[in-house]
């Protein structure tokens, strides 16, 4: 027998549009590939990105496109088979090879694999031709053949509900409608008599921690031989067996664990099945395991309502501070392995513990999951559903059930995947518009006769297929989704939107906002003036370089956008919108400081056992699609907004933090006058290492408006705080000289472990608009003589002190600090050199 061979079709590509006349062949710029990648390429439209041309490419998703090869043919013996394996068509596809329809396709998530032996041609060159049909036309005559459906959704229309392909592509608030199509993942031509047709691990890892029992399980299409299992570990063998049957057991004592960045080691064994005929390898797969204990812990609380909902791994519990992750690029094609891996460890290195894939994007590629297993960043993964009332006709549910095992067989090696989710916010939007849904009616079949008939969906086929395939990993219905409603703050995950959209609260008091996970929230910011620069068609010298321009505007998907972004700075903050810089500077520091206080005040209710009040705080969101005012904390071009550096620093492994709290006593119950008003300050130590530390807490006081230092005082000596939560340290009044003087008052604690200290925060009387804010005359901010550290300092408290530096070569590894007087803050930089130009920016320079 000899060995199965993979020919990868990736040469000799051209597409057109098919439903136009004149239209000719052109080669493709890249395989696989997205349409509008080959139409920029061939400056036949231009680039989505810039300006407003994505009005300009709308066409495109309402047109057929054919794409086309051709390839020789391999030798095939009489005994064995040539297959066309399919990774990914998006979406309705109608595959004609030698002038014979071979497959049609539906579901942009499924792999294809079609027998071609006898459609080879033995003497010339074969052809194959793929037409995509137009997806949103396609949906909306699926929305017209079912009309009884309740249709309906939030973002996009209704016709992405009846396509499986990713939702983005109809346009979301913070991403533009590109309805793309393509052959968007790779298309090879394999030949064979047998081969292995997959490769699981079922991973037991003992309570003690010290032994892990691997079940290894292959399948075989074609003729059984012998399998041969090998366990590696860094390239060293750690066990082996040759079996006459498709699956084996192996014992690993004392293994090396994979555990989450920070807590350990990310170690990665390698399971190898090779399949065997008379002595020869004839196939062979490998995956890439980690071996760890994940637990979703939900059990009854201390002294509060509802239940826990935090994650175990190798017995630690674990807050995970993270972010929701969207796709990385409107053409998926174009996203790189580096570029996943840079995305990745910029989350690692911001203190991040979990990505939330979202729910409308793809199942992502095999790169993301590789970085998030070798970065230890956990992950969430939806389902792709979000936002809207899916139907559930049966093809539909025969088409989603292929796409569920499909994606989690292709997945569910990688240790980073810890929880599966039903859908984003599907169960929010049935609740919106009053759709039958009651949690205590579990009768699976009834459903399909309800107007929330995808129930069926997230309660029945998705949970099996999660049992019979990935049994070791958590299933949760939805993303929110727990108690008597997806608002239920006691149980399950929420998402608090209650901060930019719904009742518009104030950021200062997220604390009344926490769940016990809460997986998503956000605020918006600006992007990098650089970035802007990037999507102005004119840059710099171009007319709408303004907050308010048309185009800016344009880049900037969410509803309300203008009102939401104004109501929170005008709410906290001085700010103009000229020049551009500083009122990008402004709205990224509004995000940041309303983030940073959502991590610090939900983070404080991580109390130690059996009081883990809230166990996870998921920014929305990490990254863009486009280069766009968003949520993200990244832009597109992975450029930081100021609220990562806050974010990092919340997440820190020991942190402090501290709010303020103001107190009325009425001397009785009708009086308006005879009011004692006392303002506090309550600090506590978060401590996410696995020790417990003993620290002592300092207190410092300064006047905001002459810099005089009025307080300084050790209140704690000798302080323990526990591993792995947070601890109250204390309950003061605001120090400030003579009563009144509260609101100018800025106040600093430090945590200080063996004269060093180890923590620091400051804050401020909020809001900030009514602070008499000083310019300093002595700022600075000054590199170190061997270019690895700017220190920072100013005679005169300051808020939010940017460093920034033309050279993108340069590299801050924190950012928007707070000075006082009396310190010296040091920043780490990569990149610098004596020419770089570092300037800085801070509230109320302009």
């Amino acid at each position: 027998m000899e060995p199965r061979t993979v020919i990868p079709i990736d040469r000799n590509w051209e597409f057109k549009q098919a439903d136009k006349e004149d239209s000719k062949y052109l080669p493709v710029s890249q395989f696989p590939t997205h349409v509008h990648l080959d139409l920029m390429h061939h400056k036949l439209i231009p680039d989505p990105n810039i300006g407003k041309n994505e009005l300009e490419v709308q066409w495109i998703g309402e047109a057929v496109w054919v794409y086309k090869t051709t390839f020789s043919s391999p030798t095939v013996e009489e005994s064995a088979k040539a297959v066309l394996a399919f990774d990914g068509l998006d979406t309705f596809a109608t595959v004609v090879l030698n002038g014979k329809t071979i497959l049609e396709t539906e579901n942009m998530f499924v792999p294809e694999r079609v027998d071609v032996t006898s459609e080879l041609k033995k003497d010339s060159d074969n052809e194959l031709v793929i037409t995509f049909d137009s997806a949103y036309l396609r949906g909306w005559k699926l929305v017209e053949e079912h009309p009884d459906h309740k249709w309906g959704c939030w973002n996009g229309d209704s016709s992405r509900l009846a396509v499986r392909k990713s939702q983005y592509h109809w346009g979301w608030d913070w991403g533009p409608t590109l309805l793309t199509c393509g052959p968007w993942r790779p298309i090879n031509l394999e030949v064979y008599e047998s081969r292995l047709t997959d490769l699981w691990c079922d991973i037991n890892v003992d309570k003690s921690l010290k032994a892990a029992t691997v079940k290894a399980y292959t399948s075989v299409e074609g003729k059984a031989c012998k399998i041969r299992f090998d366990v590696l570990l860094g390239g060293n063998s750690v066990a082996r067996q040759e079996v006459d049957g498709t699956d084996a057991t192996f014992t690993v004592s004392d293994p090396e664990l994979w555990y989450p960045v920070r807590y350990g080691k990310q170690p990665l064994y390698t399971v190898k099945a090779t399949l065997v005929d008379a002595g020869k390898d004839v196939d062979s797969i490998s995956k890439k395991i980690g071996l760890r204990r994940a637990e979703l812990v939900q059990r009854p609380l201390k002294e509060q309502p509802g239940t826990s909902f935090f994650f175990e791994i190798n017995g630690i519990p674990i807050f995970c501070g993270g972010s929701d992750w969207i796709p990385a690029d409107n053409f998926i094609p174009r996203i790189s392995r580096e570029r996943y891996f840079d995305w990745v460890k910029l989350v690692a290195e911001g203190n991040q513990f979990m990505i939330r894939v979202w729910g409308g994007g793809i199942y992502e590629e095999q790169d993301f999951y590789d970085a998030c297993d070798e970065f230890g960043i956990l992950v969430w993964q939806d389902f792709m559903f979000g936002c809207g009332n899916y139907p559930a006709w049966s093809g539909f549910l025969d088409s989603i059930k292929r796409e569920a095992e499909e994606n989690v067989k292709l997945l569910r090696h990688h240790p980073s995947i810890v929880i599966w989710a039903g859908n984003n916010e599907d169960y929010q939007y049935a609740e919106s518009v009053n759709l039958t849904w009651k949690q205590d009616d579990h009768d699976a079949e009834g459903w399909l006769n309800t107007d929330f008939p995808a129930r069926y969906i997230y309660e029945k086929i998705l949970p099996d297929t999660c049992e019979k395939f990935t049994p070791g990993t958590c299933y949760h219905p939805g993303s929110p989704w727990g108690g008597v409603d997806t608002h239920d703050p006691t149980v399950g995950d929420i998402h608090q939107w209650n901060v930019w959209h719904g009742t518009q609260e104030k950021y200062q008091n997220f604390d009344k906002l926490v769940g016990r996970f809460v997986s998503e929230f956000g605020m918006e910011a600006f992007p990098s003036v650089k970035t802007i620069d990037a999507f102005l068609p004119l840059g710099k010298d171009d007319p709408d370089r303004y907050p308010q321009s048309s185009t800016i505007d344009f880049h900037n998907k969410a509803d309300g956008h203008e009102r939401r972004i104004a109501l929170y700075l005008v709410e906290n903050m001085r700010y103009a919108p000229e020049p551009l810089e500083q009122f990008v500077y402004c709205t990224q520091l509004m995000q940041a400081e309303c983030l940073a206080s959502a991590y610090r005040l939900w983070k404080r209710q991580w109390k130690g056992p059996g009081r883990e009040y809230c166990s996870g705080a998921l920014v929305w969101q990490i990254n863009d699609c486009w280069p766009v005012t968003s949520w993200a904390i990244v832009d597109y071009y992975l450029r930081p907004k100021h609220a990562y550096f806050t974010v990092k620093r919340e997440m820190a492994p020991l942190s402090v933090g501290m709010t303020r709290k103001e107190h009325k006593h009425p001397r009785n119950k009708y009086t308006r006058v005879d009011i004692e008003t006392t303002i506090q300050i309550e600090a506590w130590g978060s401590n996410l290492t696995l020790e417990d530390l003993t620290v002592d807490c300092v207190v410092k006081a300064w006047d905001v408006e002459t810099g005089k230092e009025t307080y300084s005082k050790t209140i704690a000596e000798g302080l323990v705080l526990p591993k792995n939560q947070s601890t109250e340290i204390y309950a003061i009044d605001v120090p400030a000289t003579h009563k009144g003087d509260e609101g100018k008052t800025v106040v600093a604690t430090y945590l200080v472990q063996d004269g060093k200290q180890v923590a620091r925060y400051v804050n401020w009387p909020e809001p900030l608009k009514y602070l008499h804010l000083q310019k300093p005359e002595q700022l600075k901010a000054e590199l170190t003589a061997d270019f690895k550290f700017v220190g920072i300092s100013a005679e005169v408290p300051v808020k939010g002190v940017a460093l920034e530096c033309d050279d993108e070569e340069v590299k801050f590894e924190d950012n928007l600090v707070d000075i006082v007087p009396g310190e010296t803050v040091k920043i780490a930089v990569r990149g610098a050199k004596e020419s770089s130009n570092i300037t800085t920016r801070y509230l109320g320079m302009i």
